[in-house]
Order: structure tokens, then C-alpha cells, then sequence
């Protein structure tokens, strides 16, 4: 069911894309409000990695609980403090609101890597990421 849901999702008509120099682009892929949680919606962003591609350290906005789905290959993530982890394909991880993200890249120099990130955040929140300088 979840795999249906997250394809579902990947698949869905994009509204925003952005792309950058490091080798990453972010596509914003479904976007919800819920209808029982006043002020909320979902919102689910579509990040794929060229070979070796990477994303600037990163936050994501105070209101923004992040579950993030890796879908192709492999990402090498680091969160706050905590260590450099892998997550291969199939594989999730969560990000909390305030959290630091200072490593988010391409586990592979070789392949390409896809992970989808669906946020639940304020719905009137158009900024999901504010990348560090």
C-alpha cells in the first residue's frame, strides 16, 4: 500500500522545479491540505541526484515534519549531530521540525539516486527548503 502511495505521488504533476549546480533538483510533486488538521497540508517533493550530485547544507521550515523515501540507488545523509548514515533503496528516515540537515547527497559517483520527501507543514509555507550560503 505505502509503495502504491509513494508511486502514486512520484508520478503526480509537477509544479515546481528547482535544479542547481551541486548536481540535485527538487520537483514538487503533490500538494494537499488536511482536511482534518486545520492550517496543515502534505506536501511531497521529488529530489533526484546526478552521479555524485549533492545538496548545500540545509534547513526545512519550523513547521515541517519530513518523511523521506529513498526510491533509486542511494543517499548519504547526516542530521544535527548525528552520524553520516546510508539509505539505500526502499529505506525512510524522518527529519523534525528545527533539524539541520548538513549532508544530503548521492551515496554513488556512478548512478543516479531518487529519494521523495513528503512534508507535513503549514499550508500557507511556500519556501520547503532554505539552503545555507
Amino acid at each position: 500500500m505505502i509503495r502504491i502511495f509513494l508511486g502514486a505521488l512520484a508520478l503526480a504533476a509537477a509544479s515546481v522545479t528547482t535544479a542547481n549546480a551541486h548536481g540535485d533538483s527538487a520537483k514538487l510533486v503533490y500538494e494537499h491540505a488536511l482536511p482534518n488538521v486545520p492550517g496543515k497540508s502534505i506536501k511531497a517533493v521529488l529530489v533526484e541526484y546526478e552521479p555524485g550530485g549533492t545538496s548545500p547544507a540545509h534547513t526545512h521550515p519550523a513547521s515541517a515534519f519530513i518523511y523521506a523515501t529513498v526510491l533509486e540507488g542511494s543517499i548519504r545523509s547526516k542530521v544535527n549531530d548525528g552520524p553520516v548514515k546510508v539509505y539505500r533503496a526502499g529505506e525512510s528516515f524522518s527529519e523534525f521540525p528545527g533539524d539541520h540537515h548538513g549532508i544530503s547527497e548521492n551515496g554513488s559517483k556512478t548512478k543516479p539516486a531518487r529519494l521523495l520527501a513528503v512534508f507535513v507543514v503549514d499550508t500557507n509555507e511556500t519556501n520547503l527548503t532554505t539552503y545555507e550560503k
